[in-house]
């Protein structure tokens, strides 16, 4: 499963363009501009999943590349929503839907999505490793593997257990979160070696965290090469590690696709000396960001207050960086609340959202701290419904 470094860029389809705040009113021509050119310039792995854009980015991917394109033109890659299915049979059914979304009839890449130790006991109840057996040995998936959010303890546990089912792991590798508590990409990229398993990274710029950088972050990056974007010290730095096949990034923007497909295109592994800024810049990040989130909105599709968790997340961060009293996010913040979604201080606290959370974050603790800062601290917000 060797990829040349040239072609180890994926298209990642979790945020794809779309009008207004609808995930699923996609924006076709711009989507389809951005696969042409991601195409045009040699790559071909694209990664979706089952609940991605309200549960319909499967069939956007299908319009968008699957009925444009070649079968044999692209690779394909989707999951089987582990929080969603009920047993043995619904993984089937899910399945077999998966395929009609698609509109193909296999897929080249095929994963349990989101493993963590929320869903584990369930995949071990009703066999969703056999599961992955069974559709690999059908010829309906190439490769089978799992998109995996939890501590290296429990990526150890699966893998002692089940490393012969599993063909590659997807793991969240980027910079910031290289020995974070929560996820410790270099602890899990080690035993992914161990065990002898390839890694798709996921999550390089960890949601738009390590492009958006604090001044004096890119300040540092831009010394150590003037002419790198801060999106391509990411990639690179993730690409660089032993045991990685193939990078993910969820392009919406033509800028986006054409630094990151140069940055593959004319590929170097990060340096030694250049991996000194990385950190310098790493700890310069970790001290102005309030919260690690990376706007997976996982957490928002579960959540019956309909809060948008992350974009008060993001908020919150960018308010955090500002000085002074008041910030233009005020303004957002109560912008985004009188369109009708949750405020902060709607959260019931059923702590559904944290269950759905790969971060692990004490979503419902953390929604206290956005609505004090948002709401009860000047100027006010008179949120109607």
């Amino acid at each position: 499963m060797d990829i040349d470094a040239g072609k180890m860029l994926g298209f990642g389809c979790m945020r794809m363009p779309h009008f207004n705040s609808d995930p699923t009113d996609i924006d076709y021509p711009k989507l389809n501009a951005l696969i042409d050119e991601f195409m045009s310039r040699g790559f071909s792995y694209f990664d979706t999943a089952y609940t991605y854009h309200n549960y319909q980015a499967e069939k956007i991917v299908r319009r968008a590349l699957v009925d444009r394109y070649p079968r044999e033109s692209f690779q394909l890659a989707t999951k089987l929503p582990l929080r969603d299915f009920k047993d043995a049979a619904d993984m089937r059914r899910i399945f077999a839907e998966q395929l009609a979304n698609c509109g193909v009839d296999h897929f080249d890449y095929y994963l349990l999505h989101n493993m963590g130790s929320n869903v584990y006991g369930k995949c071990e109840q009703h066999d969703a490793f056999g599961f992955l057996d069974e559709v690999r040995s059908s010829g309906k998936a190439t490769f089978v593997g799992m998109s995996f959010h939890d501590t290296p303890k429990l990526l150890a546990t699966i893998l002692d257990k089940h490393a012969e089912q599993l063909d590659f792991l997807q793991l969240q590798v980027n910079y910031v979160d290289w020995e974070q508590p929560a996820v410790e990409s270099e602890e899990c990229l080690r035993l992914a070696r161990r065990y002898g398993k390839p890694v798709i990274v996921m999550e390089p710029c960890k949601g738009g965290t390590l492009v958006n950088l604090p001044d004096q972050a890119r300040s540092i990056l831009k010394e150590a090469d003037p002419q790198a974007s801060t999106a391509s010290w990411a990639l690179r730095f993730a690409a660089s590690q032993p045991g990685v096949i193939r990078v993910l990034s969820g392009m919406n923007e033509m800028e986006q696709v054409l630094d990151n497909c140069a940055t593959f295109q004319s590929f170097r592994p990060i340096a030694e000396d250049e991996l000194e800024a990385v950190w310098k810049a790493r700890d310069i990040i970790e001290a102005q960001t309030a919260i690690a989130c990376t706007a997976c909105e996982y957490c928002a599709h579960t959540c019956p207050k309909q809060i948008p968790i992350s974009k008060y997340f993001s908020l919150y961060n960018s308010n955090k960086r500002t000085t002074g009293y008041f910030s233009s996010q005020f303004v957002y913040y109560n912008n985004i609340a009188q369109a009708g979604s949750g405020k902060a201080s709607d959260c019931i606290k059923c702590g559904v959202c944290e269950k759905a959370c790969p971060q692990h974050l004490p979503i419902r603790e953390l929604l206290s701290q956005v609505a004090e800062a948002f709401e009860q601290q000047a100027p006010p917000l008179k949120v109607t419904k």
